[in-house]
């Protein structure tokens, strides 16, 4: 049966009675604890060698391209993944509340840690490989970014910094629900609205290479040359009554990059936009089909990623004490209707070019930058306090265990000293580390 427009819509449908959750994803750099660089997939002691070892120890399923180990998937749907410059993605179950999510996850942390260890290797989160560039990275063997790749070497100087995007970023994500169209189309636009003004609060990757770049969030800095049309800003959602229909036509305008073939492989999908796809078909005769739609969801990079959940992408992974920031500061802002709504009231008047801008000068400047006339500080600040409020508000529920509040601190310190989490590592790089990658991996590593 030909899948039609309105089938489209289906993807965003919501379970009556889920609830609101919360997942984490962390992506992390794996890499030797004497140079601070990315491991190899293959040989001894490489990173196929981790998966296998996670597999053997914790039990689960393995994820396959062709014959290569590229993850774990586990029983309780908690997943360990290979991103495409070599990096471990970490992805929790989905879970009811923040403090058990991050006492899982720390546990989680914990033990891969201890794995990798096992085989000389160091796991650190954060915002980017700080010791690598792109000439030196090991490509994970999956297709799907080889063809990824290839693809976005066509877009000119919209698309310079793909490879580094791929190769050398890293971030702590959150995912959260939405329980219908209205209940959506607040959130998403105040999350779209917000995402600029927490990339400042978390800026945490300044060095590349071993070296100082200039730039607080060198992750957000290449992230302004890779493919404009599906990254950054999900335009549709910076409206005052955002929808998924709206949506859709826009996601729909894009051109698929790849999809899978009869056989299961990936395979470079035809240059024209998924809607076209709908009425024309594939190049073999086959039509799209419902995975193909879900596939090329997954295709769209931008700050907030819209399918089943919403995906929190826009700031810097922090360092390893305070991952627990990031889904405290977005389940406050999202999850409690009034700080949801007070924070897009903060921001509703500003448009898409303003927040681009702000984009740009938080890249290198981060909290010293400004929106407009007004220092993002100021604004992260009334953004922070609304957080807390939304934290409070769920503890006085009996939604979240008191120790919640305690996980937003690390944000309260940047804004009281003024000092961020990359601006403290470039200091420690050039004093207490004597620009050493050992003592750097020590000091940030799980």
């Amino acid at each position: 049966m030909r899948l039609q427009r309105k089938d489209l819509i289906k993807a965003f449908d919501k379970p009556v009675d889920q609830g609101e959750r919360i997942g984490i994803e962390v992506e992390i750099a794996a890499v030797d604890v004497e140079t601070g660089r990315s491991r190899p997939y293959d040989g001894s002691r490489g990173i196929r060698e981790f998966l296998e070892a996670v597999l053997e120890r914790s039990g689960g399923h393995r994820i396959l391209e062709g014959d290569n180990l590229v993850g774990v998937r586990r029983d309780d749907a908690t997943q360990i993944t290979l991103e495409p410059g070599g990096a471990i993605e970490y992805a929790s179950a989905p879970t009811a509340d923040v403090v058990r999510l991050m006492e899982k996850a720390d546990e989680d942390l914990k033990y891969l840690a201890a794995g990798a260890a096992r085989l000389g290797i160091a796991l650190l989160p954060g915002g980017n490989y700080p010791f690598n560039d792109v000439a030196n990275v090991h490509w994970a063997p999956k297709r799907h970014s080889e063809i990824v790749r290839d693809y976005l070497a066509t877009l000119g100087t919209d698309g310079a910094w793909a490879r580094e995007v791929m190769a050398l970023t890293l971030s702590t994500q959150v995912t959260l629900d939405y329980t219908g169209n209205e209940d959506l189309g607040r959130k998403l636009r105040m999350q779209v609205a917000a995402s600029p003004v927490a990339t400042a609060l978390f800026v945490n990757s300044p060095l590349e290479g071993g070296r100082w770049t200039g730039a607080l969030s060198r992750r957000m800095q290449y992230w302004t040359r890779h493919d404009p049309q599906r990254s950054g800003l999900l335009l549709p959602g910076l409206t005052d009554h955002p929808s998924v229909s709206e949506f859709v036509d826009w996601a729909s305008s894009l051109r698929m990059i790849y999809r899978k073939n009869d056989y299961g492989v990936y395979v470079a999908a035809p240059n024209r936009p998924f809607a076209a796809l709908l009425d024309e078909g594939y190049e073999d005769g086959s039509l799209p089909t419902w995975s193909d739609w879900l596939l090329h969801l997954s295709q769209i990079w931008t700050d907030v990623r819209l399918r089943q959940t919403l995906e929190l992408r826009a700031v810097d992974g922090p360092p390893y004490p305070y991952l627990a920031t990031v889904p405290a500061f977005w389940v406050g802002l999202t999850y409690h209707a009034p700080s949801c709504d007070e924070a897009w009231k903060l921001l509703k008047g500003y448009n898409a070019a303003d927040y681009r801008r702000l984009m740009a000068d938080v890249a290198v400047n981060g909290m010293q930058a400004r929106l407009h006339e007004t220092p993002v500080s100021e604004i992260a600040s009334e953004l922070l306090r609304l957080a807390r409020q939304g934290l409070a508000a769920r503890v006085a529920g009996g939604l979240e265990h008191t120790s919640v509040l305690t996980y937003l601190e690390p944000l309260e310190g940047v804004l009281a000293s003024e000092t961020t989490f990359a601006e403290r590592c470039v200091e420690r790089w050039h004093t207490e580390f004597h620009h050493r990658p050992e003592r750097y991996v020590q000091a940030y590593r799980i």
